[in-house]
């Protein structure tokens, strides 16, 4: 399963898809957040960089605050190196850039798991003061360890990361970042990250400024809650996403039973597994003091043979 959509806005600035024949005029370059992206499925005879040549010609390049790349080849052929490459090339053109998203497709475009990243760090080496970051799909992707001052929001959105990412991320230094979300996924789809890669993330510390942790769509996600619930890092949140995984009674009895949890503005555990009593307890603790609580979205659990078959919302 896939169930991700284009995106609507990033850096707080809405999504516009650029055409190679714009009807009507343009807005400015840095009233939104502009969308570059070609048909995957080869309906259309431009290739990805003769349309980004095309974007930077028509659009002033040093008002562009933020670019989100949606496919870039066909379906089964989108590795992110070339839109890396183009990034780091066009680097002393695109200076107000502030956000970058690569890997803007949806399902009806591709699955996630078909989106082929690389490594995606040359891009905040060559934008330092870069404050955005969002990458969908785990396939091929690379993260090792960076410095970098002025990113403020780094997100993964995959079926599967890799745990060489994730010990990536927990090795770099971010004085800046406030808001990290990563979708772990399953095996199956290549996400091997186990609870001791996430260690870093949860002592506190390795980044200062953090007050948004989403740690979500995971298949370990009883286990990940188990480890928040007594970890350092939760001080300093203002929120808390733990959504989209295998989150049962298991977990959120462990939350409860944990450090307390009043001082979060959100706490987001959306699609779990967790039954009715449990989900009264929760909200019975937290909606008091103020805790914006999401448990929306329960799944159903599926049987047979014996075991008991959970699922991520995003996988696939």
């Amino acid at each position: 399963m896939s169930n991700v959509e284009h995106l609507k806005e990033l850096h707080g600035l809405p999504a516009f898809e650029f055409e190679t024949e714009p009807k009507g005029e343009l807005p400015a370059a840095g009233a939104v957040a502009w969308r570059v992206s070609v048909d995957p499925y080869g309906d259309s005879d431009i290739a990805f960089e003769e349309l980004w040549d095309r974007f930077l010609e028509t659009v002033d390049p040093a008002g562009i605050r933020a670019i989100i790349v949606g496919p870039w080849g066909e379906a089964y052929d989108n590795d992110s190196e070339l839109i890396v490459n183009r990034l780091v090339k066009d680097r002393e053109r695109l200076t107000g850039l502030r956000a970058v998203f690569i890997g803007d497709l949806e399902m009806e475009e591709a699955e996630i798991s078909w989106i082929e990243q690389s490594d995606v760090t040359p891009v905040l080496a060559a934008y330092p003061l870069l404050e955005e970051l969002g990458i969908r799909g785990g396939s091929g992707l690379r993260f090792p360890a960076v410095r970098h001052e002025h990113l403020r929001t780094l997100r993964f959105e995959t079926g599967g990361l890799p745990g060489e990412v994730v010990r990536g991320v927990a090795g770099s230094e971010l004085p800046a970042l406030e808001h990290l979300d990563i979708w772990l996924g399953v095996s199956e789809y290549g996400g091997d990250s186990t609870v001791a890669d996430l260690a870093p993330f949860l002592a506190g510390g390795g980044f200062p400024a953090l007050r948004h942790l989403g740690l979500r769509n995971s298949e370990i996600q009883d286990e990940i809650a188990t480890a928040v619930a007594s970890a350092p890092v939760v001080a300093q949140l203002t929120s808390l996403d733990l959504s989209m995984g295998v989150l049962t009674d298991e977990g959120v009895i462990a939350l409860l039973d944990g450090q307390p949890l009043t001082h979060l503005t959100k706490l987001d555990l959306h699609h779990n597994y967790v039954t009715e009593p449990v989900a009264e307890r929760v909200r019975a603790a937290l909606e008091p003091s103020g805790v914006e609580l999401d448990l929306s979205e329960p799944g159903d659990t599926w049987e047979h043979e014996g075991v008991v078959h959970r699922y991520t919302a995003v996988a696939e």
